[in-house]
């Protein structure tokens, strides 16, 4: 629906358009990635018109007028977007709340480039993401790190995959639930 070609390497950023979610950074990082691999497509799943068109403006600002809006999409086409992915990123610059597309990105076995922050190694590690300082040369470099090496981002995405699968299931959550109650409750 994009109109990308199959051996493009695609960078999918999914989610909500608002300044903590560090589209800024996108950006910035995506202009300075575009330099070395022009071939690379950043697409972006979320934001309201208003928010999106804003968003273009910024981005060709920073450099990057070669990105990618699909707008808002329904939740049920997300995994298509996921699948087509072969990186997915979390430009977070702030915050200490894990995203919730984190556990979506865990699920998809896709590597994952997210910031270095509380908001994201409350659950990503170096075992199954890259981690950057939230500058747009780091995170630049952790694009190109994965879109460069798919063996290292193909390990990367089946160890995320693994986590998602043991830890961050629903039967799991249950049980962390059921055993904070009953600490609350001693």
């Amino acid at each position: 629906s994009l109109e990308i070609d199959a051996n493009v390497p695609i960078v999918l950023y999914t989610g909500t358009f608002e300044a903590y979610q560090g589209l800024d950074l996108l950006f910035a990082a995506a202009a300075i990635a575009h330099r070395s691999r022009p071939d690379v497509r950043v697409v972006l799943v979320g934001g309201k018109p208003d928010q999106v068109a804003r968003a273009k403006s910024d981005a060709a600002a920073a450099g990057a007028g070669h990105l990618i809006f699909a707008g808002e999409q329904p939740s049920e086409s997300i995994p298509a977007y996921l699948d087509a992915a072969n990186v997915l990123v979390s430009p977070r610059s702030s915050g200490t709340n894990t995203p919730l597309k984190i556990y979506q990105y865990l699920r998809s076995g896709r590597v994952i480039v997210a910031t270095r922050l509380l908001t994201h190694t409350q659950v990503l590690s170096d075992e199954v993401a890259i981690l950057t300082r939230p500058t747009p040369d780091d995170f630049a470099r952790g694009i190109l790190e994965a879109v460069g090496n798919p063996a290292a981002s193909r390990r990367l995405g089946d160890a995320a995959q693994q986590l998602a699968s043991t830890r961050y299931t629903y039967e799991a959550y249950l049980q962390r639930t059921r055993e904070a109650c009953d600490a609350l409750v001693a």
